[in-house]
């Protein structure tokens, strides 16, 4: 079949099978450059592993850097385990030397995500991030046996590295000569973290040396009381997610999510038909742009939120001191970040990047918790680290319009702990169904809203907060004087009127429409898989070298929202915003047209 909407005469889904040739699979974008970074495997297992499932989530893991077997120099692991069959057979085919790490020295290591079965059996919380950071030079840290209750334990953990068994200590496999010694002045970066299968576990950190002109830290190990990587228990080999992980600093180039960049990138200053971008289109209506237009007359006095903020209160049965106005989602973000305190922030990935930026910019360290692809990138409020004190969650979640159930985000509230939901796309769902907005017995809950995707009201920059009565004051507290402008308010009095509502209410209804429309014609296409489950008004794709085919689809005249700038994705997804069904069809032709060009 063609895709819906296919002009006659272009080659079937079965003609396209025939005359593409298989697809590239080696990776690209490796991190490290020669001569400023090596590569370095850490592995766990359990005795009697096979050779074939190591080198499958080593592979696995390579791919998720971004990095061939060529660029790794060794493989570390605990001694017990160095002269396993399964391991040293790995390493023989891999062309690396084993290096084998006594218990003593892994326990020194201060592993971003730690498990409780491993630290019981062999002292150390992870046997594949402590012998990956050994083995690219990392150094013990100075208070490992001092904080031993400063380990996090998963309240379900399932590691694969088993009880330790007393075989030769340090072996390196025949025929591989003597392990790779790391630089003498080096940092260790953790690449990949801990990776599982249901017998091996497997991590790669990088060996960078320190240069003396350099003033910047760089990328650094945060102590064993950050980091958590979601799903741990039975995590498949085949983990299409990113190399990067909340033990990285954000600001240096080891990380490859540039969290500032934002959709209108895709379509600044071209002349292209954006699906990068998902406000509505054919917005804002007449209606609003005419109540926008008379509020000019009023510039000249000073900017009164008490219309809109009452108007926003009644919107959704709350007392106004519930509510603060704001110019846009994003500076209720840096609000957040600059005036609530947190020890342990958590941002929920892949969503927005805008929150984990401000947090940074205010100087927190962030932890990521990665929802999955093969669980749907759905959330596990058991996957949030339980000393968490702010989590930030979006729903419908950017980019993968995966809309979790209410109950599940309101399970993540707790005493103490700020719980933000980002609800920039709610209503963009019909009934809003799982929205929290309103909810006041939801402790620490506090919802964003925006007014500029369903009104495309972007350059005018209005959203809100709704929280507790303290939690409003503290972020009015840290506003400047009047941060919303006068016509702003007016387009939040006026979209929170019950026509208003009306009007979005039929736009989601039509958004789900055409979004159904979009969904059907990617699926004729067999290099295209689908994040199922879509409610938002955009759609998240993976396609093998998306990022190849994104350029091809610019030069047909569209412009697609890459994917790797979302922690949890890399350079093969694509966010596809919904359109009407004849945009729809003419893009569909267009990408029918990208991948027959890669071909």
């Amino acid at each position: 079949m063609t895709p819906v909407g296919d002009a006659s005469g272009d080659p079937s889904s079965e003609e396209r099978h025939e005359e593409r040739a298989e697809r590239d699979d080696h990776s690209h974008g490796a991190l490290l450059s020669d001569g400023e970074a090596s590569a370095h495997l850490g592995v766990g297992a359990r005795s009697g592993v096979p050779v074939d499932e190591v080198l499958a989530l080593v592979d696995a893991v390579l791919r998720e850097a971004g990095l061939s077997r060529t660029a790794v120099r060794s493989l570390g692991t605990l001694d017990a385990r160095a002269a396993e069959p399964g391991i040293a057979g790995a390493a023989a085919l891999l062309g690396l030397p084993v290096r084998g790490f006594a218990a003593e020295e892994l326990a020194a290591v201060s592993v971003p995500h730690p498990s409780a079965r491993p630290l019981a059996a062999t002292g150390t919380a992870s046997v594949a991030e402590a012998a990956a950071l050994l083995a690219a030079g990392a150094e013990p840290s100075a208070d490992a046996d001092a904080e031993p209750d400063a380990v996090v334990v998963p309240s379900a953990d399932a590691d694969a590295e088993p009880d330790a068994v007393v075989v030769p200590s340090a072996v390196v496999a025949p025929g591989m000569g003597e392990p790779v010694a790391p630089p003498a002045r080096a940092r260790a970066v953790l690449l990949v973290p801990k990776r599982k299968t249901r017998r091996v576990t497997c991590a790669l950190a990088a060996s960078v040396p320190v240069r003396s002109h350099e003033d910047a830290p760089g990328a650094r190990l945060l102590p064993r009381t950050h980091g958590y990587i979601a799903g741990e228990p039975g995590s498949p080999p085949t983990i299409p997610t990113p190399h990067t992980t909340a033990a990285m600093d954000m600001h240096t180039h080891t990380d490859a999510h540039d969290l500032r960049h934002h959709g209108d990138a895709e379509v600044r200053d071209e002349k292209l038909i954006d699906l990068a971008v998902n406000v509505r289109t054919d917005t804002p209506p007449d209606w609003l742009r005419r109540r926008i237009a008379d509020s000019l007359t009023g510039l000249a006095a000073y900017p009164d939120g008490r219309v809109a903020r009452a108007a926003v209160a009644e919107r959704h049965d709350l007392p106004p001191n519930r509510v603060l106005l704001t110019a846009g989602a994003a500076e209720a973000f840096v609000l957040l970040a600059r005036a609530l305190p947190a020890r342990r922030p958590v941002v929920v990935h892949p969503q927005f990047t805008e929150p984990e930026a401000a947090l940074r910019d205010a100087g927190h360290a962030v932890d990521r918790v990665l929802l999955r692809e093969e669980d749907g990138f759905r959330l596990d409020p058991a996957a949030v680290p339980e000393d968490a004190d702010l989590v930030v969650i979006g729903n419908p979640t950017n980019p993968t319009s995966v809309l979790h159930p209410a109950a599940s985000i309101a399970a993540l509230a707790r005493p103490g702990r700020t719980l933000v939901v980002d609800e920039a796309f709610m209503d963009a769902v019909p009934g809003e169904r799982e929205s929290l907005a309103g909810r006041t017995d939801v402790p620490g809950l506090v919802v964003l809203r925006s007014l500029t995707k369903t009104w495309g009201l972007a350059g005018l920059r209005i959203g809100y907060v709704l929280a507790a009565p303290g939690t409003i004051a503290d972020l009015e507290r840290a506003q400047p004087l009047w941060p919303v402008s006068t016509p702003a308010l007016v387009a939040a009095e006026a979209c929170m009127s019950r026509a208003a509502l009306a009007e979005a209410e039929h736009a989601a209804h039509r958004i789900g429409v055409e979004r159904a429309h979009l969904l059907a014609g990617l699926a004729e296409f067999d290099e295209v898989r689908t994040v199922a489950g879509a409610e938002g008004p955009f759609v998240l794709v993976r396609i093998d070298g998306a990022d190849a085919v994104r350029e091809r689809l610019r030069s047909l005249g569209f412009a697609a929202r890459r994917g790797d700038t979302f922690p949890g994705l890399d350079r093969n997804w694509l966010r596809l915003a919904v359109r009407d069904r004849a945009t729809t069809n003419r893009f569909l032709q267009a990408l029918d047209q990208a991948l027959l060009m890669g071909g």
